[in-house]
């Protein structure tokens, strides 16, 4: 029987009477890349490789393998939410130049918007971002020399190619009567995501990749505490590559387009909250929760055993943080629908990594308890930390708000609710909070 057969409330939630939607993305696609990222990571550690460039090359090792696996095994290009006829023959180049041009001009002009803003953001040129903008700048021209026969290439097969850079190339050359303004809003919100979020990204490649690869193998088996800081670092590490991956490749050929963007302030603001230059998490920042803390190993240094279990408990949530990112292949960003996932832990709750993260927090930082002895610390820092998750609870509903557009996440929604364990353990808790017991999807 097919997932649109109505479930009964008696009938088993996991049974085969109701079968999980089928996911975007294939498991494979991320074990292939993070096979490769191994490797490489194995490598470099054998010949000393903790630089900035071997952590770029790390985005290579991880992104090949899943391209191949994508095109070879899953074949993604074949699928029909690519947009691409590849059942009839090309158009004829000269049907689609007048396309492909405009479209180039559009896109170079957002590229040149973006770039302007990078040099007017000071934020951009201080720190871990100016390493972003060597690496930025450095693949310019290559990207701008590639996208002409690119572009003309995919516009020979797209069955619509008059898309959000199409109508932005009209605007430009004065023809506004012709430009949908939705499209554009749209084509704008994709880029400020891409841009925004991969520079951050590529900033932060090269530390995580030098807490990974440049620890002394004496060091990490020197003390179980060290030896649970580098798998945690590791584990970091494994999912800002494959996010910086996921940013790069929004290609259309490999089924990874951004098919929307989050349209609401909401959404933007919860997210933005989260990352620098807004962060509002950060050292004397307004949710702070820091203030006269201590890790979890010196609470815990009288007694061996739990913190070496709590150590262990850290490391699962960070894996559990790094396989929802790997979960996504190459199609991970924020504020943006690429595809719904309902494998990997994305079987047990819609938010895997925001359950994992603030879990994470809650058990490395133990705000409830203070250096300094004074109630007023653990109070505010307790609060602080709540407010924090409060904080990834809206962004949760911000991006559900944006999601539900689509009956495939619809779809997924209804049948976490009806067989998630985390979603089952809630709707088992809400009658006591008075609030209505979740109704089977129809």
């Amino acid at each position: 029987m097919n997932a649109e057969v109505k479930i009964a409330p008696e009938q088993r939630a996991d049974s085969a009477y109701d079968p999980r939607p089928r996911s975007a993305v294939s498991g494979g696609v991320g074990l292939a890349g993070l096979a490769g990222l191994v490797l490489w990571v194995a490598i470099s550690r054998t010949f000393g490789m903790a630089g900035p460039l071997a952590a770029l090359t790390g985005l290579l090792a991880c992104g090949i393998p899943m391209l191949l696996w994508s095109l070879l095994v899953d074949k993604v290009h074949r699928s029909p939410t690519t947009g691409i006829d590849w059942e009839s023959p090309p158009r004829p180049l000269a049907e689609v130049n007048d396309i492909s041009l405009v479209k180039i001009v559009g896109l170079w002009a957002m590229w040149g918007i973006i770039g302007s803003l990078y040099c007017v953001a000071r934020w951009y040129w201080d720190g871990a971002y100016l390493f972003a903008m060597y690496a930025i700048g450095a693949a310019t021209l290559p990207l701008l020399i590639l996208s002409v026969p690119y572009v003309m290439w995919l516009d020979r097969r797209l069955k619509e190619p008059r898309d959000g850079a199409w109508h932005f190339g009209q605007l430009l050359i004065g023809r506004a009567h012709v430009v949908d303004r939705e499209v554009l809003y749209e084509f704008f919100r994709c880029w400020a995501i891409k841009a925004f979020f991969l520079a951050f990204m590529v900033s932060i490649l090269p530390g995580n990749w030098a807490n990974t690869v440049a620890p002394d193998p004496a060091w990490i088996i020197e003390h179980p505490v060290n030896l649970v800081r580098w798998l945690i670092s590791t584990m970091f590490m494994i999912d800002v590559t494959f996010a910086t991956v996921g940013y790069v490749l929004t290609l259309k050929p490999l089924d990874a387009h951004i098919r929307s963007a989050n349209p609401y302030a909401a959404g933007w603001i919860a997210a933005l909250m989260c990352y620098p230059p807004f962060i509002l998490m950060n050292p004397g920042g307004p949710l702070d929760y820091h203030h006269g803390t201590a890790e979890w190993d010196y609470w815990l240094q009288g007694s061996p055993l739990i913190m070496v279990a709590v150590g262990f408990v850290l490391v699962f949530l960070a894996a559990v943080y790094a396989w929802a990112t790997i979960a996504f292949g190459f199609r991970f960003s924020n504020l943006t629908h690429r595809g719904v996932l309902t494998h990997g832990p994305y079987a047990w709750t819609k938010h895997p990594a925001y359950v994992s993260k603030n879990l994470f927090w809650w058990f490395a930082v133990m705000p409830f308890l203070s250096v300094t002895g004074s109630p007023v610390d653990m109070v505010r820092n307790t609060v602080l930390l709540g407010l924090v998750s409060a904080v990834y609870y809206w962004r949760a509903k911000t991006e559900e708000k944006h999601l539900m557009a689509d009956p495939a996440y619809r779809e997924y929604a209804a049948w976490m609710d009806r067989n998630g364990p985390i979603p089952r353990l809630v709707n088992r808790l809400r009658p006591r909070w008075g609030a209505p017991a979740a109704v089977p999807a129809e």
